[in-house]
């Protein structure tokens, strides 16, 4: 039963959405960013493809869930919802084989991308249900990325340019203060009522409880872990403008 339903999805979008990160990538790397320093092309590029991926996810995804009349945490995927996993799963992807290419050292983001694509593909290929309490996530986890990766930008270059240290110095305290919010509020109240009606087990009978578990213990450790980078951010950005104080001050 299980592999005829996953038979009778639509396969293509998958292999479409992962050629189109894919040639933006590589546009990025060897044209819009040609001429920056080597260090900081890699990561450059994966915020570009980022920025194609996370605002249009958000608005993908918000479009699908309130297309969706039968929403609920276990609620069977609908056709869009699937495309949207689909686009996401075409990201992730690529941004792996970016890690992978150019640092491939970097565990955390490694172990993070692998987590996230669990999730993704047994939402959207193995279960066919829970799409709603996946997409939900995905748009609080994305709903900051522009901020973020126009943040990450001016963080590569803010050594080199005056321009790019301004945006940095401007942006930091407005996007770690929206980031917060959402990683520290919005994030952890959703989480809490999907375990709250995962762990009542209305949804056995069409996510199997190991697969919930995982996707529980996957997000869980995300938001910790969004927690401890943002935290570490606000203590860098308090001692930056410490030690700028006492120098204006002597």
């Amino acid at each position: 039963m299980m592999e005829t339903l996953i038979s009778s999805q639509s396969l293509p979008n998958l292999p479409l959405f992962l050629s189109f990160f894919l040639i933006i990538y590589l546009i990025a790397y060897f044209v819009v960013f040609r001429n920056w320093s080597p260090i900081v092309r890699p990561e450059a590029s994966s915020c570009l493809i980022s920025l194609f991926h996370g605002t249009p996810a958000v608005f993908l995804a918000a479009s699908a869930i309130i297309a969706d009349s039968n929403r609920g945490f276990s609620s069977p995927n609908t056709g869009a919802q699937n495309s949207v996993l689909d686009y996401s799963i075409g990201y992730f992807l690529t941004d792996l084989l970016h890690y992978i290419v150019f640092y491939p050292r970097d565990l955390l983001f490694i172990g993070h991308h692998l987590a996230t694509l669990f999730v993704f593909v047994t939402c959207r290929y193995l279960v066919l249900h829970g799409a709603f309490s996946i997409l939900v996530l995905l748009v609080l986890a994305e709903v900051t990325s522009a901020c973020q990766n126009v943040w990450t930008l001016a963080t590569a270059r803010r050594g080199d340019s005056k321009f790019a240290a301004k945006v940095y110095d401007l942006l930091s305290p407005p996007f770690y203060a929206f980031y917060s919010v959402v990683r520290g509020i919005a994030g952890p109240y959703f989480v809490y009522r999907m375990g709250v009606f995962f762990i009542s087990g209305e949804a056995d009978s069409v996510i199997p409880r190991w697969v919930w578990i995982s996707w529980m213990v996957v997000v869980v450790m995300a938001i910790s872990g969004s927690l401890l980078w943002i935290w570490n951010l606000w203590v860098e950005l308090y001692r930056g403008r410490r030690v700028r104080l006492e120098e204006k001050l002597r």
